[in-house]
């Protein structure tokens, strides 16, 4: 049997230039286990979860421009097991490649319809869904960068050490070879849950708002666990 293998990117990765400038320069240090909190379930505090915050494409009057797409799946301990009732939030880009953040640089239009921020708890079994738009691939701050779509995703489990920020990839994205955020997993297992798969059988049919259905489990520790997010 093999080792556990860390699959996370590293803290420091030239080819994504961001790392250069926020990554620790001192040894990291090792805190006692009893500095995390054990708390028996979700530690995001008070948050309003409304109903239909899990749907980006109704928060406003229009139809946001896109493909309407759903992503789906459970939220999964170290073994397997459902984590229920926890937070699980995403922000993305429109459907032209912008975020509604007055950080993003973008020339691509902003979209009235579409905030691109959207949250849910998981139900007794662990399952979260979201209804939204496929984003768009966008160019990079950096020249040579070229960022593929993607779903940003932050998961509190049932402890303080078991929150996970993540990105949820598209499988068959070209882009996805050469972007230097995902490539910075290393590992193609890693990568590999990142990615998000077509589900053809729940795919809605019939309707100028039918929406492509993506799966994507998200593990939030053990020798399965989903990738983080490098430092952003």
């Amino acid at each position: 049997m093999t080792g556990f293998i860390d699959i996370n990117p590293p803290y420091l990765n030239p080819r994504y230039k961001s790392t250069v400038l926020r990554a620790p320069r001192k040894r990291l240090i090792q805190l006692p286990p009893e500095w995390f909190h054990r708390s028996p379930g979700p530690v995001f505090g008070r948050v309003a979860v409304r109903p239909g915050d899990n749907d980006l494409t109704t928060q406003h009057p229009g139809r946001p421009i896109g493909q309407f797409i759903t992503l789906s799946g459970r939220v999964l301990d170290s073994d397997g097991r459902g984590v229920p009732h926890t937070l699980v939030e995403i922000w993305q880009a429109n459907g032209a490649g912008r975020y509604v953040d007055t950080a993003d640089p973008g020339l691509m239009p902003l979209d009235p319809n579409f905030t691109g921020a959207g949250r849910t708890l998981t139900d007794s079994s662990g399952h979260y869904r979201f209804r939204t738009i496929k984003p768009a691939a966008y160019p990079g701050r950096f020249r040579g960068m070229f960022r593929p779509a993607h779903i940003h995703v932050s998961v509190f489990g049932p402890d303080l050490g078991s929150r996970i920020i993540t990105q949820c990839y598209f499988e068959g994205d070209p882009l996805l070879p050469f972007d230097a955020i995902a490539q910075s997993v290393g590992d193609p297992r890693g990568l590999d849950r990142l990615t998000a798969r077509l589900n053809w059988d729940d795919t809605e049919l019939g309707d100028v708002d039918a929406a492509l259905a993506y799966d994507w489990d998200i593990v939030l520790r053990g020798r399965e666990m989903t990738p983080r997010e490098p430092l952003t």
